[in-house]
């Protein structure tokens, strides 16, 4: 096998399953797949999963820790919630009968401060379907609300969507009327509806009337950052009949002088862009954030209890997204590429050879995924058993015809 075969492997900028996979290691950060994090408590963020042998009822949702999954659930039927943020693992508890947990048997009877929703029994959605859906061919990209947590294809989003892999955070309709002071900031700090993704420096957002009595502001605003005035097209500034400056801003120098305006005065962040003229949005559809967003949102004592009110309180935390967890993880041996980690303390040759095996198996299991998919059959335990004993067959046919 060529060299450059086992280097598109390790590089995960020009591998898309190696990027999967990696991705897959950051979503486990923080799970310890030995020991239940009951004993955490409610875990800030950790994976969850969801057995639907022993709690198929929708009645009573329940979800488990990654260590449960494999220890206690072995065999079962269990399917991925992703990430939950401040959640304790519900094995073994009384939701679960006379089933008891095998690493912290325990335990409450149950977890009052989880949150559940119908993500629980495999459902997602406003439609309300399962993920993916047998029965349905048009499997579009699906979105989580940083609120709610819950799945939503974009097509139900109620707003346009361009490129959902260039998107940050989205808070779905439902949850921006549940905080309803969140539409104020979406007039000024969200990508504009029907977009969906933020505009870069270079996009030209607003065109501002200056008075002159505001130029000096005017200047220092296309002065952003070291860049002093520009005449350029994107950047022209024109006098118009009245002896007024139109200046043309781009969406950051705009941002820069809206929180200059606003650092003036100690007064409540909302209540100013409240006051700001000529910033409103429909109030309908997810709306879509930039990265840095929670650092726009007031933190006076009054907003802070709207926060605590709305049950949105984790939005001060920026640590709370989902970027900065997989971030973390990328930080730590655990979230490395597999193989990365596995092939250092192996020679050049070994290292061939694991990379070719491991091309061997990706490979097959994305035929055998794609024809289940194309069949509208479900992958059971028997035919995984089997595919992996064709390939340990063909392997070992493999390496006797080099005896």
């Amino acid at each position: 096998m060529a060299e450059n075969e086992a280097n598109s492997v390790l590089n995960t900028e020009t591998d898309p399953c190696a990027e999967d996979l990696e991705e897959a290691l950051c979503v486990l950060r923080g799970s310890d797949p030995e020991n239940c994090s009951y004993s955490r408590g409610y875990v800030k963020r950790q994976a969850v999963f969801a057995c639907n042998t022993c709690t198929p009822s929708a009645a009573e949702p329940a979800g488990i820790c990654l260590a449960c999954a494999n220890k206690c659930h072995d065999g079962h039927d269990i399917f991925e919630l992703y990430t939950k943020r401040n959640f304790r693992c519900d094995c073994g508890n009384d939701k679960f009968g006379d089933f008891k947990c095998q690493l912290s048997p325990d335990k409450d009877k149950e977890n009052a401060q989880n949150h559940y929703n119908h993500n629980f029994s495999g459902l997602y959605c406003t439609c309300n379907q399962k993920y993916p859906d047998a029965e349905n061919q048009d499997q579009d990209e699906m979105i989580q609300c940083v609120i709610c947590e819950d799945w939503f294809h974009s097509r139900h989003l109620g707003c346009p969507v361009e490129d959902p892999e260039d998107l940050q955070e989205m808070v779905c309709e439902a949850c921006m009327n549940r905080a309803p002071f969140l539409w104020t900031y979406a007039a000024h700090f969200a990508a504009p509806p029907g977009i969906g993704v933020r505009p870069t420096e270079e996009t030209e957002v607003d065109v501002d009337v200056v008075g002159q009595g505001d130029e000096e502001d005017a200047r220092e605003c296309s002065q952003h950052e070291g860049k002093g005035p520009s005449n350029s097209v994107d950047h022209k500034s024109q006098q118009a009949s009245d002896g007024r400056t139109l200046c043309k801003r781009t969406h950051e120098q705009m941002t820069a002088c809206l929180g200059k305006a606003l650092s003036k005065t100690e007064a409540c962040r909302l209540k100013e862009l409240q006051n700001l003229p000529g910033q409103e949005r429909p109030r309908q559809g997810a709306v879509f954030w930039p990265d840095s967003w929670r650092s726009e949102l007031c933190t006076c004592t009054n907003c802070k209890r709207s926060y605590v009110a709305a049950e949105v309180q984790f939005l001060m935390d920026e640590s709370d997204t989902m970027l900065s967890y997989e971030n973390k993880g990328r930080a730590e041996p655990f979230g490395q590429h597999p193989l990365m980690l596995l092939t250092s303390s192996l020679d050049r040759v070994q290292q061939l050879e694991v990379i070719y095996g491991f091309n061997e198996l990706k490979s097959a299991i994305g035929a055998f995924v794609d024809q289940h998919a194309a069949e509208g059959k479900v992958v059971t335990v028997e035919d995984v058993n089997q595919l992996f004993e064709e390939l340990y067959a063909k392997r070992r046919k493999t390496n006797a015809g080099y005896q």
